[in-house]
């Protein structure tokens, strides 16, 4: 899955559902997923009438801090506006089938002592990545963008 812009991307990696969990809310499931390596779990909070996920499906996951492809900062336009005004330029939202925006806001270390996990809300619908510090070092508190694909 390579190819994503350099600069504003955070974290990348592939994914595996290994269960999908509807039972609270009619619309919105909590998906389980390991990494194709088994080195990262995350617990993803994920509407499901806009993107329906079953067990086994592949997730690639991206954490950005843009959506811009050269890599510079969002203006104050949001990314709705990307193609607005003549501007054909795109956006790595153009890439993914799924796009949220949201913000990390808490860290704990992992429970074997070598990992750190990471919690991240987008408007209520969670996520908490659970990986390697090595792989998870680039997040910081701060706004993000998530964007999946299969």
């Amino acid at each position: 899955m390579a190819g994503v812009a350099g600069d504003n991307q955070l974290f990348e990696d592939s994914f595996t559902v290994i269960n999908v969990d509807q039972s609270k809310y009619d619309r919105v499931a909590r998906l389980k997923a390991t990494s194709d390596d088994n080195q990262t779990l995350i617990y993803l909070d994920i509407n499901t009438e806009l993107y329906p996920c079953q067990v086994g499906d592949r997730l690639d996951c991206v954490l950005a801090s843009s959506l811009k492809t050269d890599g510079s900062k969002d203006d104050e336009g949001g990314w709705r506006d990307a193609t607005k005004g003549g501007n054909t330029e795109g956006s790595l939202a153009d890439l993914f089938d799924y796009v949220c925006h949201g913000k990390i806001y808490k860290f704990e270390d992992g429970a074997d002592g070598q990992s750190l996990k990471a919690y991240i809300s987008f408007g209520g619908l969670l996520m908490s990545i659970e990986g390697p510090y090595k792989k998870l070092t680039p997040l910081r508190v701060d706004y993000t963008y998530l964007l999946v694909k299969k």
